[in-house]
Protein backbone atom coordinates (compact mmCIF):
# COMPACT_ATOMS: atom_id res chain seq x y z
CA UNK A 1 0.00 0.00 0.00
CA UNK A 2 2.86 2.40 0.88
CA UNK A 3 4.45 1.65 -2.52
CA UNK A 4 1.20 2.47 -4.29
CA UNK A 5 0.85 5.78 -2.42
CA UNK A 6 4.43 6.79 -3.23
CA UNK A 7 3.96 5.72 -6.86
CA UNK A 8 0.75 7.74 -7.10
CA UNK A 9 2.46 10.82 -5.66
CA UNK A 10 5.37 10.48 -8.09
CA UNK A 11 2.99 10.09 -11.04
CA UNK A 12 0.96 13.10 -9.90
CA UNK A 13 4.13 15.17 -9.53
CA UNK A 14 5.29 14.20 -13.03
CA UNK A 15 1.88 15.05 -14.55
CA UNK A 16 1.80 18.40 -12.74
CA UNK A 17 5.31 19.12 -13.96
CA UNK A 18 4.25 18.28 -17.52
CA UNK A 19 1.28 20.68 -17.31
CA UNK A 20 3.49 23.48 -16.00
CA UNK A 21 6.05 22.72 -18.70
CA UNK A 22 3.37 22.81 -21.44
CA UNK A 23 2.02 26.16 -20.21
CA UNK A 24 5.44 27.73 -20.02
CA UNK A 25 6.33 26.31 -23.42
CA UNK A 26 3.19 27.83 -24.97
CA UNK A 27 4.01 31.24 -23.55
CA UNK A 28 7.60 31.11 -24.70
CA UNK A 29 6.78 29.64 -28.13
CA UNK A 30 4.12 32.18 -29.08
CA UNK A 31 3.90 35.82 -28.05
CA UNK A 32 0.22 36.36 -28.95
CA UNK A 33 -3.23 34.85 -28.53
CA UNK A 34 -6.19 34.62 -30.89
CA UNK A 35 -9.85 33.99 -30.23
CA UNK A 36 -12.68 33.85 -32.77
CA UNK A 37 -16.47 33.59 -32.47
CA UNK A 38 -19.33 33.15 -34.94
CA UNK A 39 -22.67 34.62 -33.85
CA UNK A 40 -26.11 34.26 -35.44
CA UNK A 41 -27.55 37.78 -35.88
CA UNK A 42 -30.64 36.96 -37.95
CA UNK A 43 -33.37 39.43 -36.91
CA UNK A 44 -36.65 38.11 -35.55
CA UNK A 45 -38.60 41.06 -36.92
CA UNK A 46 -38.53 41.40 -40.71
CA UNK A 47 -40.73 44.50 -41.01
CA UNK A 48 -38.94 47.65 -42.24
CA UNK A 49 -35.60 45.82 -42.26
CA UNK A 50 -34.96 45.68 -46.02
CA UNK A 51 -32.61 48.52 -47.02
CA UNK A 52 -33.53 48.03 -50.70
CA UNK A 53 -37.17 48.86 -49.96
CA UNK A 54 -40.21 46.94 -48.74
CA UNK A 55 -40.13 44.15 -46.18
CA UNK A 56 -38.27 40.88 -46.11
CA UNK A 57 -40.83 38.10 -46.56
CA UNK A 58 -38.87 35.28 -44.94
CA UNK A 59 -35.43 34.04 -43.89
CA UNK A 60 -33.86 31.86 -46.57
CA UNK A 61 -30.63 31.30 -44.63
CA UNK A 62 -29.22 32.90 -41.44
CA UNK A 63 -26.84 35.83 -41.35
CA UNK A 64 -23.88 35.98 -38.99
CA UNK A 65 -21.31 38.17 -37.31
CA UNK A 66 -17.77 36.84 -36.99
CA UNK A 67 -15.45 38.36 -34.39
CA UNK A 68 -11.68 38.02 -34.19
CA UNK A 69 -9.60 39.13 -31.21
CA UNK A 70 -5.79 39.28 -31.27
CA UNK A 71 -3.80 40.17 -28.18
CA UNK A 72 -0.25 40.23 -26.93
CA UNK A 73 1.32 41.68 -23.79
CA UNK A 74 1.22 45.21 -25.22
CA UNK A 75 -2.19 45.60 -26.86
CA UNK A 76 -5.31 44.08 -28.44
CA UNK A 77 -6.94 44.21 -31.87
CA UNK A 78 -10.52 43.42 -32.87
CA UNK A 79 -11.79 42.67 -36.37
CA UNK A 80 -15.53 42.15 -36.76
CA UNK A 81 -17.17 41.08 -40.03
CA UNK A 82 -20.96 41.47 -40.24
CA UNK A 83 -23.36 40.01 -42.81
CA UNK A 84 -25.12 43.32 -43.55
CA UNK A 85 -25.39 45.65 -46.51
CA UNK A 86 -23.36 48.32 -44.72
CA UNK A 87 -22.38 49.78 -41.37
CA UNK A 88 -22.84 53.44 -40.56
CA UNK A 89 -20.47 55.38 -38.32
CA UNK A 90 -19.32 52.77 -35.83
CA UNK A 91 -18.07 55.28 -33.24
CA UNK A 92 -20.70 54.26 -30.68
CA UNK A 93 -20.01 50.55 -31.07
CA UNK A 94 -16.25 51.03 -30.91
CA UNK A 95 -16.53 53.18 -27.80
CA UNK A 96 -18.65 50.49 -26.14
CA UNK A 97 -16.08 47.83 -27.03
CA UNK A 98 -13.22 49.98 -25.77
CA UNK A 99 -15.00 50.57 -22.45
CA UNK A 100 -15.99 46.94 -21.90
CA UNK A 101 -12.86 45.14 -23.14
CA UNK A 102 -10.07 47.70 -22.99
CA UNK A 103 -9.37 47.45 -26.72
CA UNK A 104 -8.19 50.89 -27.91
CA UNK A 105 -10.74 52.71 -30.08
CA UNK A 106 -8.40 52.86 -33.08
CA UNK A 107 -7.60 49.14 -32.73
CA UNK A 108 -11.17 48.12 -33.68
CA UNK A 109 -12.29 47.53 -37.27
CA UNK A 110 -15.91 46.68 -38.04
CA UNK A 111 -16.59 45.73 -41.66
CA UNK A 112 -19.71 44.81 -43.64
CA UNK A 113 -19.82 41.97 -46.15
CA UNK A 114 -22.09 44.25 -48.25
CA UNK A 115 -24.85 41.67 -48.29
CA UNK A 116 -27.78 43.24 -50.17
CA UNK A 117 -30.20 40.67 -48.73
CA UNK A 118 -29.63 41.82 -45.14
CA UNK A 119 -30.36 44.93 -43.04
CA UNK A 120 -28.07 47.89 -42.53
CA UNK A 121 -26.42 48.82 -39.21
CA UNK A 122 -26.65 52.32 -37.76
CA UNK A 123 -27.52 55.58 -39.49
CA UNK A 124 -25.95 57.32 -42.46
CA UNK A 125 -23.13 59.72 -41.63
CA UNK A 126 -23.56 63.41 -42.53
CA UNK A 127 -22.90 63.98 -46.23
CA UNK A 128 -22.76 60.26 -47.05
CA UNK A 129 -24.74 58.65 -49.87
CA UNK A 130 -26.56 55.58 -48.59
CA UNK A 131 -29.99 54.21 -47.67
CA UNK A 132 -30.64 55.52 -44.16
CA UNK A 133 -31.70 53.54 -41.11
CA UNK A 134 -35.12 53.62 -39.46
CA UNK A 135 -36.57 52.83 -36.04
CA UNK A 136 -36.61 49.08 -36.73
CA UNK A 137 -33.01 48.85 -37.97
CA UNK A 138 -31.79 51.24 -35.28
CA UNK A 139 -33.31 49.06 -32.55
CA UNK A 140 -31.67 46.01 -34.09
CA UNK A 141 -28.37 47.91 -34.36
CA UNK A 142 -28.40 48.69 -30.63
CA UNK A 143 -28.83 44.99 -29.93
CA UNK A 144 -26.01 44.24 -32.34
CA UNK A 145 -23.61 46.62 -30.58
CA UNK A 146 -24.19 44.76 -27.31
CA UNK A 147 -23.74 41.47 -29.16
CA UNK A 148 -20.40 42.70 -30.52
CA UNK A 149 -19.21 43.24 -26.96
CA UNK A 150 -20.41 39.85 -25.71
CA UNK A 151 -18.94 38.07 -28.76
CA UNK A 152 -15.54 39.65 -28.23
CA UNK A 153 -15.66 38.74 -24.53
CA UNK A 154 -16.29 35.14 -25.54
CA UNK A 155 -13.45 35.33 -28.09
CA UNK A 156 -11.13 36.62 -25.36
CA UNK A 157 -12.04 33.73 -23.07
CA UNK A 158 -11.42 31.25 -25.89
CA UNK A 159 -8.15 32.86 -26.99
CA UNK A 160 -5.24 30.48 -27.56
CA UNK A 161 -1.56 30.99 -28.19
CA UNK A 162 -1.30 31.06 -31.95
CA UNK A 163 0.68 31.23 -35.17
CA UNK A 164 0.05 33.54 -38.11
CA UNK A 165 0.49 33.16 -41.87
CA UNK A 166 -0.62 34.89 -45.04
CA UNK A 167 -0.76 34.06 -48.75
CA UNK A 168 -2.71 35.05 -51.82
CA UNK A 169 -4.60 33.01 -54.36
CA UNK A 170 -6.70 33.85 -57.39
CA UNK A 171 -10.30 33.18 -58.36
CA UNK A 172 -12.34 34.59 -61.24
CA UNK A 173 -15.91 35.13 -60.03
CA UNK A 174 -15.90 38.94 -60.23
CA UNK A 175 -16.18 41.29 -63.21
CA UNK A 176 -16.07 45.04 -63.75
CA UNK A 177 -19.61 46.35 -63.90
CA UNK A 178 -19.13 49.73 -65.65
CA UNK A 179 -20.34 49.15 -69.22
CA UNK A 180 -20.73 51.75 -71.95
CA UNK A 181 -23.80 51.15 -74.12
CA UNK A 182 -25.75 53.00 -76.77
CA UNK A 183 -27.81 54.47 -73.91
CA UNK A 184 -24.68 55.62 -72.05
CA UNK A 185 -22.97 54.16 -68.99
CA UNK A 186 -24.86 51.31 -67.31
CA UNK A 187 -24.24 48.61 -64.72
CA UNK A 188 -23.40 45.56 -66.78
CA UNK A 189 -20.78 42.94 -67.63
CA UNK A 190 -17.45 44.47 -68.71
CA UNK A 191 -14.68 41.84 -68.86
CA UNK A 192 -12.30 44.44 -70.31
CA UNK A 193 -12.57 46.77 -67.32
CA UNK A 194 -10.23 46.81 -64.28
CA UNK A 195 -10.76 43.79 -62.03
CA UNK A 196 -8.55 42.24 -59.35
CA UNK A 197 -8.92 38.47 -59.07
CA UNK A 198 -6.64 38.22 -56.01
CA UNK A 199 -7.99 36.60 -52.87
CA UNK A 200 -5.83 37.27 -49.81
CA UNK A 201 -5.98 34.70 -47.02
CA UNK A 202 -4.72 35.14 -43.46
CA UNK A 203 -4.64 32.08 -41.22
CA UNK A 204 -4.39 31.77 -37.46
CA UNK A 205 -3.58 28.31 -36.05
CA UNK A 206 -3.08 27.22 -32.47
CA UNK A 207 0.22 25.63 -31.46
CA UNK A 208 -1.15 22.19 -32.27
CA UNK A 209 -1.65 23.32 -35.90
CA UNK A 210 -5.42 23.41 -35.57
CA UNK A 211 -7.07 26.39 -37.34
CA UNK A 212 -8.69 29.06 -35.19
CA UNK A 213 -9.62 31.62 -37.83
CA UNK A 214 -9.25 32.25 -41.56
CA UNK A 215 -9.63 35.81 -42.87
CA UNK A 216 -10.28 36.29 -46.59
CA UNK A 217 -10.17 39.50 -48.63
CA UNK A 218 -11.78 39.64 -52.08
CA UNK A 219 -13.50 42.19 -54.33
CA UNK A 220 -17.10 41.30 -55.24
CA UNK A 221 -20.59 42.56 -54.41
CA UNK A 222 -22.89 40.17 -52.55
CA UNK A 223 -25.88 40.87 -54.80
CA UNK A 224 -26.66 37.46 -56.28
CA UNK A 225 -29.99 37.19 -54.41
CA UNK A 226 -30.95 40.87 -54.53
CA UNK A 227 -34.64 41.29 -55.31
CA UNK A 228 -35.78 38.05 -53.71
CA UNK A 229 -36.84 40.00 -50.61
CA UNK A 230 -35.59 37.14 -48.48
CA UNK A 231 -32.88 37.41 -45.83
CA UNK A 232 -29.75 35.59 -46.93
CA UNK A 233 -26.01 35.76 -46.38
CA UNK A 234 -25.66 35.82 -50.18
CA UNK A 235 -22.30 35.12 -51.85
CA UNK A 236 -20.10 36.11 -48.90
CA UNK A 237 -21.88 33.84 -46.43
CA UNK A 238 -22.01 31.02 -48.96
CA UNK A 239 -18.21 31.20 -49.27
CA UNK A 240 -17.49 31.42 -45.55
CA UNK A 241 -19.97 28.69 -44.71
CA UNK A 242 -18.26 26.43 -47.25
CA UNK A 243 -14.85 27.14 -45.69
CA UNK A 244 -16.07 26.44 -42.17
CA UNK A 245 -17.77 23.19 -43.09
CA UNK A 246 -14.85 21.89 -45.15
CA UNK A 247 -12.10 22.88 -42.69
CA UNK A 248 -14.05 21.91 -39.57
CA UNK A 249 -12.59 22.12 -36.05
CA UNK A 250 -14.92 25.07 -35.34
CA UNK A 251 -12.80 27.38 -37.48
CA UNK A 252 -14.26 30.88 -37.94
CA UNK A 253 -14.03 32.25 -41.49
CA UNK A 254 -14.19 36.05 -41.75
CA UNK A 255 -15.07 37.69 -45.09
CA UNK A 256 -13.71 41.14 -45.89
CA UNK A 257 -14.10 43.19 -49.07
CA UNK A 258 -11.28 44.57 -51.15
CA UNK A 259 -11.84 47.10 -54.01
CA UNK A 260 -15.50 46.17 -54.37
CA UNK A 261 -16.98 49.40 -55.77
CA UNK A 262 -16.82 48.44 -59.45
CA UNK A 263 -17.02 44.64 -59.07
CA UNK A 264 -20.13 42.51 -59.46
CA UNK A 265 -20.31 38.69 -59.41
CA UNK A 266 -20.16 37.05 -62.82
CA UNK A 267 -23.67 35.69 -62.25
CA UNK A 268 -25.60 38.69 -60.95
CA UNK A 269 -29.26 38.84 -59.93
CA UNK A 270 -30.19 35.91 -62.24
CA UNK A 271 -33.81 35.35 -61.26
CA UNK A 272 -36.22 36.21 -64.05
CA UNK A 273 -39.36 34.90 -62.40
CA UNK A 274 -39.62 36.75 -59.09
CA UNK A 275 -42.01 34.12 -57.73
CA UNK A 276 -39.38 31.41 -58.28
CA UNK A 277 -35.90 32.71 -57.41
CA UNK A 278 -34.35 29.22 -57.31
CA UNK A 279 -31.71 30.17 -59.89
CA UNK A 280 -30.47 32.90 -57.55
CA UNK A 281 -29.80 30.41 -54.75
CA UNK A 282 -28.04 28.06 -57.15
CA UNK A 283 -25.84 30.89 -58.46
CA UNK A 284 -25.10 32.04 -54.91
CA UNK A 285 -24.00 28.57 -53.83
CA UNK A 286 -21.94 27.89 -56.96
CA UNK A 287 -19.98 31.14 -56.82
CA UNK A 288 -19.57 30.90 -53.07
CA UNK A 289 -18.19 27.39 -53.45
CA UNK A 290 -15.67 28.54 -56.08
CA UNK A 291 -14.20 31.33 -53.97
CA UNK A 292 -14.52 29.27 -50.78
CA UNK A 293 -12.54 26.44 -52.31
CA UNK A 294 -9.79 28.86 -53.37
CA UNK A 295 -9.67 30.25 -49.81
CA UNK A 296 -9.11 26.72 -48.49
CA UNK A 297 -6.50 25.89 -51.14
CA UNK A 298 -4.61 29.11 -50.42
CA UNK A 299 -4.87 28.55 -46.67
CA UNK A 300 -3.44 25.03 -47.04
CA UNK A 301 -0.49 26.45 -48.99
CA UNK A 302 0.56 28.67 -46.07
CA UNK A 303 3.58 26.81 -44.71
CA UNK A 304 5.62 29.46 -42.92
CA UNK A 305 3.48 30.20 -39.89
CA UNK A 306 5.06 32.51 -37.33
CA UNK A 307 4.44 32.45 -33.55
CA UNK A 308 5.91 35.94 -33.23
CA UNK A 309 3.54 38.77 -34.02
CA UNK A 310 4.01 42.51 -33.68
CA UNK A 311 0.63 44.25 -33.76
CA UNK A 312 -0.28 47.93 -33.93
CA UNK A 313 -3.06 50.14 -35.23
CA UNK A 314 -3.96 53.76 -35.88
CA UNK A 315 -6.72 55.80 -37.49
CA UNK A 316 -6.91 59.05 -39.44
CA UNK A 317 -10.06 60.95 -40.40
CA UNK A 318 -9.82 63.09 -43.54
CA UNK A 319 -12.36 65.79 -44.38
CA UNK A 320 -13.24 65.78 -48.09
CA UNK A 321 -15.43 68.43 -49.79
CA UNK A 322 -18.92 67.09 -50.37
CA UNK A 323 -20.33 66.34 -53.83
CA UNK A 324 -24.05 65.90 -54.38
CA UNK A 325 -25.26 62.56 -55.67
CA UNK A 326 -26.63 62.73 -59.21
CA UNK A 327 -28.62 60.71 -61.73
CA UNK A 328 -29.64 57.32 -60.35
CA UNK A 329 -28.29 58.17 -56.90
CA UNK A 330 -30.36 61.29 -56.27
CA UNK A 331 -33.16 59.31 -54.56
CA UNK A 332 -30.87 58.59 -51.61
CA UNK A 333 -31.14 61.12 -48.81
CA UNK A 334 -27.90 63.09 -48.43
CA UNK A 335 -27.46 65.64 -45.65
CA UNK A 336 -26.34 69.06 -46.81
CA UNK A 337 -22.90 69.52 -45.23
CA UNK A 338 -19.68 71.04 -46.58
CA UNK A 339 -17.42 68.06 -45.82
CA UNK A 340 -17.74 64.31 -45.44
CA UNK A 341 -15.50 62.27 -43.13
CA UNK A 342 -13.27 59.69 -44.79
CA UNK A 343 -12.05 57.22 -42.15
CA UNK A 344 -8.74 55.43 -42.68
CA UNK A 345 -7.91 52.55 -40.32
CA UNK A 346 -4.54 50.79 -40.37
CA UNK A 347 -3.81 47.52 -38.62
CA UNK A 348 -0.27 46.10 -38.84
CA UNK A 349 0.47 42.41 -38.29
CA UNK A 350 4.26 42.19 -38.68
CA UNK A 351 4.85 43.20 -42.33
CA UNK A 352 1.19 42.85 -43.29
CA UNK A 353 -0.90 46.03 -43.60
CA UNK A 354 -4.68 45.92 -43.28
CA UNK A 355 -5.94 49.23 -44.69
CA UNK A 356 -9.58 49.97 -43.87
CA UNK A 357 -11.53 52.63 -45.79
CA UNK A 358 -15.01 53.86 -44.87
CA UNK A 359 -16.47 53.47 -48.35
CA UNK A 360 -16.52 51.33 -51.47
CA UNK A 361 -13.14 51.73 -53.17
CA UNK A 362 -12.62 51.13 -56.90
CA UNK A 363 -9.99 48.80 -58.36
CA UNK A 364 -7.68 51.53 -59.69
CA UNK A 365 -7.18 53.10 -56.24
CA UNK A 366 -6.41 49.71 -54.69
CA UNK A 367 -3.84 49.01 -57.42
CA UNK A 368 -2.16 52.37 -56.84
CA UNK A 369 -2.08 51.78 -53.08
CA UNK A 370 -0.51 48.36 -53.60
CA UNK A 371 2.20 49.88 -55.82
CA UNK A 372 2.93 52.72 -53.38
CA UNK A 373 2.80 50.74 -50.15
CA UNK A 374 6.06 50.22 -48.21
CA UNK A 375 5.11 46.58 -47.57
CA UNK A 376 4.41 43.75 -50.00
CA UNK A 377 1.38 42.40 -48.14
CA UNK A 378 -1.08 45.30 -48.32
CA UNK A 379 -4.77 44.39 -48.07
CA UNK A 380 -7.48 46.97 -48.69
CA UNK A 381 -10.69 46.64 -46.67
CA UNK A 382 -13.70 48.53 -48.06
CA UNK A 383 -16.67 49.41 -45.83
CA UNK A 384 -14.62 49.68 -42.64
CA UNK A 385 -16.13 51.50 -39.63
CA UNK A 386 -18.57 53.41 -41.91
CA UNK A 387 -19.97 53.50 -45.43
CA UNK A 388 -20.03 57.00 -46.89
CA UNK A 389 -20.56 55.92 -50.51
CA UNK A 390 -18.47 55.03 -53.55
CA UNK A 391 -14.85 56.17 -53.81
CA UNK A 392 -13.78 56.41 -57.47
CA UNK A 393 -10.30 57.32 -58.67
CA UNK A 394 -9.84 60.93 -59.83
CA UNK A 395 -9.65 60.01 -63.53
CA UNK A 396 -13.07 58.36 -63.37
CA UNK A 397 -14.83 61.68 -62.61
CA UNK A 398 -14.77 62.47 -66.36
CA UNK A 399 -17.31 59.67 -66.91
CA UNK A 400 -20.86 59.54 -65.44
CA UNK A 401 -20.43 55.98 -64.20
CA UNK A 402 -22.41 54.60 -61.29
CA UNK A 403 -19.53 54.97 -58.81
CA UNK A 404 -19.04 58.66 -59.67
CA UNK A 405 -22.78 59.36 -59.42
CA UNK A 406 -22.77 57.64 -56.04
CA UNK A 407 -19.69 59.35 -54.64
CA UNK A 408 -20.24 61.95 -51.90
CA UNK A 409 -16.79 63.52 -52.42
CA UNK A 410 -15.45 65.97 -54.94
CA UNK A 411 -12.61 64.98 -57.23
CA UNK A 412 -9.07 65.44 -55.92
CA UNK A 413 -9.44 64.38 -52.27
CA UNK A 414 -10.10 60.67 -51.62
CA UNK A 415 -7.64 58.91 -53.93
CA UNK A 416 -4.57 60.84 -52.77
CA UNK A 417 -5.77 60.78 -49.15
CA UNK A 418 -5.99 56.97 -49.22
CA UNK A 419 -2.69 56.31 -50.98
CA UNK A 420 -0.55 58.97 -49.33
CA UNK A 421 -1.86 58.65 -45.79
CA UNK A 422 -1.68 54.87 -45.68
CA UNK A 423 1.89 54.93 -47.04
CA UNK A 424 2.85 57.38 -44.30
CA UNK A 425 1.01 55.45 -41.60
CA UNK A 426 2.66 52.17 -42.61
CA UNK A 427 6.11 53.75 -42.55
CA UNK A 428 5.40 55.16 -39.08
CA UNK A 429 4.28 51.75 -37.83
CA UNK A 430 7.39 50.07 -39.26
CA UNK A 431 9.66 52.66 -37.64
CA UNK A 432 8.07 52.10 -34.23
CA UNK A 433 8.37 48.33 -34.50
CA UNK A 434 12.12 48.45 -35.25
Amino acid sequence: MKYLIISSLVTSTILSSMCISTTVNAETTSNFKVGAVKTDITPNNLTDMNPMGGDFTRVHDPIYMRSLLIENKETKLALISVDVIEVGDMTKARQKIEKELGIPFDHIMIVATHDHSAPRVGNVSPGALAHDGNSATNKWSEWLYDTMVSSLKTAEKKAQYAKFGIAKGMVDINVNRDLYTSQGWKIGFNPDGPSDKTVWVMKFDNLQDQPIAIVSNYAVHSVVTIGTNQISGDLAESATDYVEKQVGNEVVSLWTLSSVADQNPRIFNPQQNKSDPSTAWEAMKAQGMLVGDEIIRTSNNIKNMTPDLTISAQEKVIQCPTKRGVSDMDNINQKDVSNVSLRLELMMLNQTALTGVSGEVVTNIAKRLEQSSPVKNTLLFSLANDRIGYIPDDAAYDRPIFEVNGSPMQRGCAENAIVQNFSTMINEALAKSN
